[in-house]
């Protein structure tokens, strides 16, 4: 999707948006919090969520470059299933990542709340993912270490990278 298809979608469905350095800024979305956007199928690159609730990109399988999140609610992305490594998850709710298949040294979870990844974690034997995908209910967790901290390293050294 070009970025002049993205604004006028952006625009029939009255969200704020603003243009900076090549990025398209999605500040608000009209009378609503959440940045509703499931039947589309792509974005372009360089898309910027800071609306004040939860975003939702459920019918995307694939997210373009410099693709950031810094909405104030969720991000789910339930039918996606791979990240470009620079894609930024500064939210403050959780990441929902339904069919995400692998996950590329690079990616960075600094959201506030749990990241689930339901189908990346079903395939790790002989882990137990007790919260149906949620990292935050892994048994492996550390006392005292965020559980997105683990998650990260975890991710930066190539454990969910590989091809099952």
């Amino acid at each position: 999707m070009t970025k002049e298809e993205f604004i006028k979608v952006l625009n029939n469905l009255n969200y704020n948006y603003g243009r900076l350095e090549g990025k398209i800024t999605i500040e608000g979305c009209g009378y609503h919090t959440i940045a509703s956007l499931n039947s589309l199928t792509s974005i372009p690159p360089g898309v910027v969520f800071k609306n004040l609730g939860d975003v939702q990109l459920n019918s995307l399988t694939s997210l373009p470059p410099g693709t950031e999140f810094r909405n104030e609610g969720d991000v789910e992305l339930k039918s996606l299933t791979s990240l470009p490594p620079d894609v930024l998850f500064e939210n403050k709710g959780a990441v929902y990542l339904g069919s995400l298949t692998s996950l590329p040294p690079g990616v960075e979870f600094r959201n506030r709340r749990d990241v689930v990844l339901k189908s990346l974690l079903s395939s790790v034997p002989p882990v137990v993912f007790a919260g149906v995908g949620s990292f935050y209910h892994w048994a492996g967790n550390i006392k005292g270490i965020d559980s997105k901290r683990l998650l990260n390293k975890m991710i930066s050294i190539g454990i969910f990278n590989r091809r099952r």
